[in-house]
């Protein structure tokens, strides 16, 4: 009888069909939408050759949609699997502890006194924005003796980003641009250029790229950071670095998509369940998930009621929102 061990289905397999689940899912939602395509559209537009309307439409319409959903599905995926890692918190999220409100009141800021910001301005607030909400959150989760403690950050992100949604309202009415943030921070992939994966997608690459090669790192902080320190690991820069990297990859996904809650939760979990805890295996493994999973998202959010569209932030909380009551009535302790 074979052990344990000898049954389980190595990692690089694992990865191997993560990857290609991802292509599959990629190319049913380049195939689907509102406008009927057929494989010979799909032909023309791998071969660059604009023949007709629908191949135009999915040159400059649905492939920069949905590249936009991979990278932000893999950068959200990635800066919660971060959070949860180096917080020590199963319930980390960058849509529930803050960074996504400081990045909507950043943008609301940007909006009401630069309203011909162009995308790169936009972006760069968003970041500071989502910074501002990290620092917030974390000061107040670990004012207290004992460091974070799940139920402490989560209160108080909860509060902080209550606090930071409601004045960027305030100023959205103040300035009477409340109806530009609100279409802006309702979270979708709707209008999405090649222009403006041109601006943000290197900035999350680069954070996806980074937190891969800090993974062993942040394995090590998960245990226990006395090892870490006993290993030789700088764990103050470590931590820096790696706040620095959540803080880009979630500011970056606010400028491009708006609020996306629960995506940073839930996927990192079900990447947990089926890799394992070490984070050398999980990030790799929640670019695939996490991308996959946004594609699957904004697909059913363009075709439940086409040709109208439905807001793929709803569907995502949805399905985020009974995951995150499941997580509370565990205590915390997640599906792994």
């Amino acid at each position: 009888m074979l052990d344990e061990k000898e049954k389980s289905v190595p990692y690089t397999i694992k990865l191997i069909i993560a990857a290609l689940f991802f292509v599959i899912i990629f190319i049913a939602a380049i195939w689907n939408g509102a406008a009927n395509v057929n494989i010979t559209d799909l032909w023309h537009l791998l071969r660059l050759n604009p023949v007709n309307d629908q191949v135009i439409m999915l040159r400059d319409l649905r492939v920069p949609r949905e590249v936009g959903a991979i990278f932000v599905g893999a950068s959200l995926t990635v800066a919660g699997a971060i959070m949860q890692g180096l917080t020590r918190n199963p319930l980390a999220d960058p849509g529930l502890l803050g960074l996504t409100a400081g990045a909507n009141l950043a943008l609301a800021i940007t909006i009401a006194f630069i309203p011909d910001a162009n995308y790169m301005r936009i972006m760069i607030a968003c970041i500071i924005g989502a910074a501002v909400g990290t620092v917030l959150v974390v000061g107040i989760g670990s004012m207290r003796s004992g460091g974070f403690s799940p139920f402490r950050i989560v209160l108080a992100g909860a509060a902080i980003s209550a606090f930071l949604s409601a004045i960027a309202e305030g100023f959205g009415i103040y300035f009477k641009v409340a109806k530009d943030v609100s279409m802006w921070t309702a979270g979708g992939l709707i209008g999405t250029t090649w222009g403006q994966l041109q601006i943000v997608v290197p900035f999350m690459a680069a954070g996806i790229v980074m937190s891969l090669l800090l993974s062993k790192q942040l394995t090590l902080l998960t245990f226990s950071e006395d090892v870490a320190i006993g290993l030789g690991q700088k764990t103050l820069k470590i931590k820096i670095a790696l706040f620095g990297i959540i803080i880009v990859l979630a500011g970056t996904a606010v400028a491009l998509v708006g609020n996306m809650a629960f995506i940073g939760l839930m996927i990192p979990h079900i990447v947990r369940a089926i890799v394992g805890t070490d984070y050398r295996y999980i990030l790799p493994m929640s670019v695939f998930i996490g991308a996959s999973f946004m594609l699957m998202a904004d697909t059913a959010a363009r075709t439940i009621s086409a040709p109208y569209e439905t807001p793929v932030a709803a569907i995502v909380s949805i399905m985020g929102l009974p995951f995150f009551l499941y997580l509370i009535r565990k205590g915390g302790n997640g599906i792994s």
